[in-house]
């Protein structure tokens, strides 16, 4: 873990008869250099995009400012940016926290919460933010965990539509989808699904995962060039915030002083 790199996982190992595997891309904490390395990194107060990095939110315009390399849109909120507090820690849990401050990234006043727990084969991850600004502020909330590409990487998800995206990598049109089945090598995904059943699972022929999360959303991506995949549950849609009912897509409108919160679980096994 590596609370100063936006609240990052460097790594997560599993270990049996035939040895230690990385189950997430994996580092060694002190080897981690950038949260965008690491093994899994929070969303907050946002997942995916921010279109073009503007937004109106009751009545008021807003802007974002660029976070991701020459991307048009603002990326993942600006938890995986910044540095988080140890609030506890132990061998097998732990809590960090964010206290975000209005700036050019994101213009309302929040605090972030994250959980960690390992228990036997199973990592639980919990996130909340809670609204400390004087306005009600859009939140949405996720996990970017990148998985190893191996020879037979697999992938099975229900869900119900693909949003696809438009030239600039924007959710522009949903299209039904009856699920996810099938060979990564074979899947070319960067999309938004919506209507998920809450379980995936994941398998090669080394591990078998079961990612299951309280978030009904998921972004799968399989880039080709790269050594690994990503399969994110998020609370919303891609860049919800600028389409005509955010709410519909998932995205909260958050009171002062609410809190919005979700979970997600990795559970391993061998093969």
């Amino acid at each position: 873990m590596r609370p100063d790199l936006g609240g990052a996982i460097a790594g997560l190992w599993f270990s049996d008869a035939h040895g230690e595997l990385p189950v997430m891309r994996s580092s060694e904490p002190a080897e981690l250099a950038a949260a965008r390395a690491a093994a899994s990194y929070p969303l907050v107060p946002y997942s995916n995009r921010v279109g073009h990095r503007r937004f109106k939110w009751h009545g008021h315009d807003f802007s974002t400012a660029p976070n991701f390399d020459d991307n048009p849109h603002s990326v993942h909120g600006v938890g995986w940016m910044r540095p988080w507090q140890v609030v506890s820690a132990s061998g097998a849990d732990a809590e960090l926290r964010y206290v975000h401050t209005p700036d050019t990234h994101w213009p309302f006043a929040f605090e972030s919460r994250q959980r960690f727990e390992l228990t036997g084969n199973t990592l639980t991850l919990h996130l909340a933010v809670t609204n400390t600004d004087t306005r009600p502020q859009p939140v949405g909330l996720g996990w970017h965990p990148y998985f190893p590409k191996r020879t037979r990487s697999h992938l099975h998800a229900q869900v119900s539509g693909r949003w696809e995206p438009d030239a600039s990598g924007l959710a522009e049109r949903r299209v039904p989808q009856a699920g996810i089945v099938g060979e990564v090598a074979q899947l070319a995904y960067d999309h938004c699904f919506d209507g998920w059943q809450g379980v995936a699972r994941l398998r090669d022929e080394r591990l078998s995962l079961e990612l299951t999360s309280s978030f009904s959303r998921l972004v799968v991506y399989t880039p080709d060039e790269k050594p690994y995949w990503c399969v994110e549950p998020v609370s919303h849609v891609s860049n919800a915030i600028q389409m005509a009912d955010p709410a519909a897509h998932g995205l909260v409108d958050l009171a002062p002083g609410a809190t919005h919160e979700g979970w997600m679980t990795l559970k391993v096994a061998s093969t």
